[in-house]
């Protein structure tokens, strides 16, 4: 494996803070193999003397971003590095614009730095909202400038700040990307405005963008987002932490423009007008199995600003089904495929996808439904637990990012074929054994960009990709 040392040495001597993980995490030792491939993949993987990322033999990774940085506007790179979308710039430019899932109470892990030293120089009215000493909320995005030939970080900036738990979101295809925020604080938690709305953010801006929520979307604990280019839908994911939440789509008025406005509605089942569930949950008996589909129906959805955060209850009494822990989501030509982190039998999870009709949103759409299937529904925690962010690779691979906190098991990157067989492609051996989070691709396929949620490290994985093999 070769190890890009100059980047892993600036980025362990960067702030006093990261360079105690840097070296706490290089005294570890190996970590056991744990995982079960259900086809072979690119092979066993190898360990990193770095203890950051185990990949197979013939990978490597260069370490991108990492918190406490200072960035070329001055603040700090935020901590919680979360969700993250690769977004095409020309050439071999892309935009990689990522999430801070931070906490009100986060505020010395934000751009303002420990104490929030920097706070003299930050312009209040830049942040969507401030707390009750009149600071900026600390959530928010980085955007970063990364050349894939180069193998390079020309800048990164902050983009987007003074909003809460920024947790994923989704890239469109007009070259901008949705982030969502996984809260429903409001002005009752001491802050200034109601939280739990999906923000657009350009890739293009070179700076700080004007905060707009996209109040039209509904305000609830949002995780993350696909458009499907065809037809502008946008499809929404909630991260309900009881595992009792919806899956959304909403229906813009303006394909280019979702802030003017649109329909938001929940899925239901065809064969469950009463609101089904989906969920398999452990002591139940199964709704379905893996391959099996069901007709869906869209519900139209009431008081989407949810001041009582009962939405999804009201959505599930008019007919919408239940989902556990809605997470990561992707479009692809096959359908939109989501994660459910705590559904299933065993408690591990599922992958399922949503394939629309041909009429999707339109006259004749009920003629024609589209679908949803359980597409993957791990029963040992080996082959995949807990499944949070996912991608589709330019070769039709699903990433998965894993989001189990465990002192016996790492979280690992997988790749899931399209046939829904599961392989390993990268352990998480960094100290603290957070979750992986973020993955996406540049769109040349060169280069797989993954975070380290905590303190927060940004990755570019190279290698063989196409040596894959069942």
């Amino acid at each position: 494996m070769t190890l890009h040392r100059r980047a892993l040495l600036g980025a362990a001597a960067a702030t006093s803070a990261f360079a105690g993980f840097a070296l706490r995490a290089q005294a570890q030792t190996g970590s056991p193999e744990t995982y079960l491939n259900e086809v072979h993949g690119y092979g066993p993987l190898v360990p990193d003397p770095y203890k950051i990322l185990d990949l197979p033999e013939g990978f490597s990774y260069r370490v991108v971003s990492h918190a406490g940085q200072t960035m070329d506007d001055g603040y700090f790179v935020p901590y919680k590095a979360d969700g993250m979308a690769a977004i095409p710039l020309g050439g071999s430019r892309v935009a990689l614009l990522r999430n801070h899932e931070l906490k009100p109470t986060d505020f010395n892990y934000g751009p303002l730095g420990p104490g929030r030293k920097l706070a003299d120089r930050f312009d209040r009215k830049d942040a969507y909202d401030l707390d009750a000493d009149g600071y900026p909320l600390p959530g928010g995005v980085t955007t970063l400038i990364y050349d894939t030939k180069a193998q390079r970080l020309e800048r990164q900036h902050l983009s987007l700040t003074g909003t809460a738990v920024n947790c994923a979101g989704g890239g469109t295809p007009w070259g901008s990307w949705l982030s969502c925020e996984e809260t429903t604080l409001s002005q009752s938690a001491g802050l200034g405005k109601a939280h739990g709305y999906v923000f657009e953010v350009p890739a293009s801006a070179r700076g700080l963008v004007e905060p707009r929520p996209l109040t039209a979307m509904g305000r609830f604990q949002h995780e993350a987002a696909a458009v499907d280019p065809q037809t502008g839908v946008v499809y929404l994911t909630e991260d309900s932490f009881d595992s009792k939440g919806l899956f959304y789509r909403y229906l813009p008025n303006d394909r280019r423009d979702l802030s003017k406005g649109g329909r938001l509605q929940a899925l239901g089942l065809k064969a469950a007008p009463e609101g089904g569930d989906v969920r398999n949950m452990k002591g139940s008996e199964p709704y379905w199995r893996v391959g099996e589909t069901k007709e869906v129906v869209w519900i139209d959805l009431e008081g989407i600003d949810n001041p009582d955060e009962d939405l999804r209850f009201r959505g599930q009494s008019a007919g919408a089904a239940f989902v556990g822990r809605g997470e990561g989501i992707f479009w692809s030509p096959e359908g939109v495929y989501f994660t459910c982190t705590s559904s299933g039998p065993a408690g591990h999870g599922q992958v399922l996808r949503y394939r629309p009709s041909a009429h999707e949103g339109q006259p004749g759409e009920a003629d024609a439904p589209g679908v949803l299937e359980l597409f993957v529904e791990p029963t040992e925690s080996r082959v995949m637990d807990f499944a949070d962010n996912l991608a589709i690779s330019p070769w039709g691979h699903i990433f998965a990012c894993e989001d189990r906190y465990s002192e016996t098991l790492r979280n690992h990157l997988k790749g899931i074929t399209p046939d829904g067989r599961v392989y390993t492609i990268a352990r998480n051996v960094f100290e603290g054994n957070a979750e992986l989070a973020g993955a996406c691709f540049s769109p040349d396929g060169s280069t797989c960009f993954v975070n380290v949620y905590w303190p927060g490290l940004t990755l570019a994985i190279t290698g063989p990709w196409g040596s894959f093999r069942v």
